[in-house]
């Protein structure tokens, strides 16, 4: 039997380990734009699913050009920092909402730029809003879909990295997101109260759901995410509901016209009165 020296097995397990790095990286390299396409159709997805569109990992993309036609990124202050039509997903800027980190936007604070997607489903228009805060073992995720109104819940999505399975990670389930659709995330003052995740909720409140059974880190953790984020929003859904209350406060030209009249009509009568 062949001894070999130290010096010939050192060289030879470095360029063994050498080569396996070379075809890891190579292999990692090949790999990247598929893992890539799969996040984004993996948000994409979640997105749509917000709204009620499913659809499967191909089609994603497509749907989400069909029904989501802005997005915005915007500051608490209200002021919007991107707006970018969906039109041709590939060549969005890289500061398009879709490419936003929250966590390092949330670290930001007050200039962190937060993202809005706005949708067009069955003639109506709504915004989603995407959020990150913190479970009991790692991140958890929603996307919440509001109506035009920036106020009813219509869809959410919630997923997480690591939550305990048959407990925390039940956030997922459609029993437990489908309490969410209907309830309101402002009270009568137009403040973001949230939907407040707890047990034994009042079943007719429009702020409450009930927390997950044996999950009460995780609900704890979903409430506190949907708080805040939503707070974010806060500014940014008083100039959006401004303007929808001066558009409907708006009379139109025809009934505007027709007032002029009954007040010409009352001083010619006016006039009239003080003839005789």
């Amino acid at each position: 039997m062949k001894n070999f020296s130290n010096k010939y097995m050192f060289l030879y397990s470095a360029a063994l380990v050498a080569v396996v790095a070379v075809l890891l990286a190579f292999v990692a390299m090949s790999l990247k734009e598929r893992q890539d396409k799969n996040i984004r159709n993996e948000k994409m997805q979640s997105l749509l699913k917000s709204i009620d569109i499913v659809v499967e990992a191909d089609g994603a993309e497509a749907a989400y050009m069909q029904y989501f036609k802005q997005e915005l990124t915007v500051k608490t202050d209200g002021s919007i920092v991107t707006d970018y039509p969906v039109e041709e997903f590939a060549k969005m800027p890289a500061d398009r909402a879709f490419n936003v980190k929250l966590r390092d936007e949330q670290k930001r604070g007050d200039e962190g730029a937060f993202p809005v997607y706005v949708f067009e489903k069955d003639g109506q228009t709504g915004y989603v809003i995407p959020m990150q805060g913190n479970g009991l073992w790692g991140a958890v995720y929603a996307n919440v879909a509001l109506q035009a109104d920036l106020n009813t819940i219509i869809g959410v999505t919630f997923s997480h990295d690591s939550e305990t399975p048959g407990l925390g990670d039940k956030i997922t389930t459609p029993e437990f997101q489908a309490q969410f659709v209907g309830k309101q995330i402002l009270d009568e003052n137009g403040q973001v109260v949230s939907v407040k995740v707890k047990k034994n909720a009042d079943k007719g409140s429009m702020h409450e759901v009930d927390a997950i059974s044996g999950g009460t880190m995780t609900s704890n953790g979903v409430d506190a995410m949907l708080l805040a984020d939503l707070g974010r929003y806060q500014k940014f859904i008083d100039s959006r509901r401004s303007g929808m209350q001066v558009e409907e406060a708006e009379v139109p030209a025809d009934l505007i016209a027709q007032e002029m009249t009954e007040e010409e009509i009352e001083k010619e009568e006016g006039k009239e009165a003080n003839n005789e």
